[in-house]
């Protein structure tokens, strides 16, 4: 049976989870909003799965903070290093990541979210990515910092359209077989601006992008291996992120 290559995003609003799910040709499957239950329903439902969720694997450790006292750093600059090794690299090549707490309870809810999905998916079987595939396993992405890492820099802000836009568009040139967001342009007309009438559903919303975002990386970790980037460490998590758009370009599959 073909792979299946989902992304996971669980800050997804009224509906506890967002997913977005893509077959070996990038082809879409599914992508929808729902609850726990319903996600892992699907997951269940297809033997052969790769799963991408932007949410830490774990709390920090006190690397990141141990390893400054070791640098003589400032105390003040200490102080604000409470997060994993993985949210400090990023930070350092200009990614805006929230830093992950050191105990669960004093994560934001959507961390904690995401920590559920991962006992979730132990207890169903699936493994953490490894040098060698799995029939079932799960990797951690970073939504924003997989945008930034396929075009170079930060994307657009998220919630406007024009960031909407974009993101689809980088999702749409590295291959996926999702709806092209130039057709938004065509569709544009001076009555339909006067009127209010934009047509706004040819556009996914944040959290879709994010899962779309998710799904392709999970894709890249069996299709494009080489082209990847791990961020982070063992010990608290790793972050894999794909490779730039040019790259992308080369290995796209998508069809007439």
């Amino acid at each position: 049976m073909d792979f299946v290559f989902v992304g996971v995003e669980p800050n997804a609003g009224q509906q506890a989870y967002a997913y977005a799910a893509l077959d070996s040709q990038l082809r879409l499957i599914a992508i929808k909003d729902c609850e726990l239950a319903e996600l892992l329903e699907f997951l269940d439902s297809n033997p052969t799965t790769t799963i991408a969720i932007n949410s830490p694997s774990d709390v920090n450790h006190g690397v990141v903070r141990e390893k400054l006292k070791q640098e003589q750093i400032q105390p003040h600059q200490i102080r604000g290093a409470d997060l994993r090794v993985a949210e400090f690299e990023l930070r350092k090549l200009g990614v805006q990541v929230t830093g992950t707490p050191a105990h669960i309870g004093l994560c934001p809810t959507w961390m904690q979210s995401g920590f559920e999905i991962y006992r979730n998916l132990k207890e169903l079987g699936y493994q953490a990515i490894n040098s060698t595939p799995f029939e079932h396993q799960f990797l951690e992405t970073n939504t924003q910092a997989s945008f930034f890492s396929l075009i170079g820099s930060n994307p657009l802000s998220k919630p406007t359209m024009e960031g909407r836009l974009q993101r689809q568009l980088i999702l749409h040139e590295c291959g996926i077989q999702i709806k092209d967001p130039m057709d938004f342009f065509e569709e544009i007309t001076r009555y339909k601006i006067i009127n209010g009438s934009l047509p706004i559903q040819l556009i996914y919303p944040p959290e879709y992008l994010d899962a779309l975002v998710g799904a392709y990386t999970a894709w890249c970790w069996i299709h494009d291996h080489q082209h990847i980037q791990i961020l982070g460490s063992q010990e608290e998590g790793r972050i894999v992120l794909p490779g730039s758009l040019s790259t992308k370009r080369q290995v796209s599959v998508r069809t007439p």
